[in-house]
């Protein structure tokens, strides 16, 4: 039995992840910004789930959350880096507090979380973190040019940190899910208050008011939930787990035209080398 801190459990994939975690059995520190929206958990699974308010942007709150998890089950063997929302704009029309906020919640407030359970993880040399990134980190829509830059950021510093906690026997992985059927597209959208008509055809296209896809996404996050569940429990993650045929066929598709351009202007990429004596 594992002790898992999911953050951003009211709806979506943390909330599915929260529920297989339990129903298989392990412990969970569930968290949301409204803790009455994961109260419902504490009370199904009495004993196993504690429910706890968190923003992750709270740095002292987020040293409280893990403390109390330790607290109340012994340790956090799994943390799931979930908490987020979506952002679209134009680089041109984005808000810089706008952007700032996004990055607290994706990057630091996963910093965050990371810097509050590692100290235990390694003292008893053991652990699993999972951060949450999404295709968009590979594949960037107009429009999605700062979110998919969080992202982004999340996937560097987890590769880093992966090589520098497996000697201490802890795992780090990137889970990239495609598009699944949360509230991701629809109540969690949000975009720039600025808008430019230049960018109506391209980043307008995808503002939440055009957006239709809510709803339609072909993901299951209770199987996405099961997936990233079977992974830990193999004691193999890889280094990234995509979820999703959409984010699989994307992901190809992104790396193979990388592959072919990197071929393409190869002769002058190796021209800039100093000349051989």
């Amino acid at each position: 039995m594992a002790t898992w801190l999911i953050t951003g459990c009211s709806t979506g994939l943390g909330r599915a992840l929260a529920l297989a975690v339990l129903d298989h059995g392990d412990t969970a520190v569930v968290t949301a910004r409204d803790v009455s929206s994961v109260q419902d958990l504490a009370d199904r699974y009495p004993g196993r789930a504690l429910a706890e308010a968190l923003d992750v942007t709270d740095s002292d709150r987020v040293s409280e959350v893990v403390a109390a998890g330790i607290d109340a089950f012994g340790g956090i063997d799994v943390l799931v880096n979930n908490a987020g929302y979506g952002y679209r704009a134009a680089v041109e029309e984005g808000e810089i507090a706008d952007v700032q906020r996004l990055f607290d919640t994706h990057f630091f407030g996963t910093v965050a979380l990371i810097k509050a359970v590692l100290p235990s993880m390694r003292e008893r040399r053991s652990g699993t973190i999972i951060n949450l990134s999404s295709i968009g980190a590979t594949v960037t829509a107009a429009g999605s040019g700062y979110y998919s830059a969080a992202k982004s950021a999340i996937e560097g510093m987890t590769a880093g940190l992966r090589k520098e906690v497996a000697p201490l026997g802890i795992t780090a992985f990137v889970v990239e899910p495609g598009a699944f059927r949360t509230d991701f597209s629809g109540r969690s959208l949000t975009a720039s208050a600025t808008v430019i008509d230049d960018y109506a055809e391209t980043a307008g296209k995808r503002r939440p008011e055009n957006d239709t896809s809510s709803g339609t996404q072909p993901g299951d996050p209770a199987k996405a939930a099961e997936a990233i569940y079977s992974v830990v429990g193999a004691g193999d993650a890889p280094e990234l787990l995509l979820l999703g045929r959409d984010a699989v066929a994307n992901y190809r598709t992104a790396l193979t035209e990388r592959l072919e351009s990197a071929e393409r202007w190869r002769q002058v990429s190796e021209s800039t080398d100093i000349d051989a004596t």
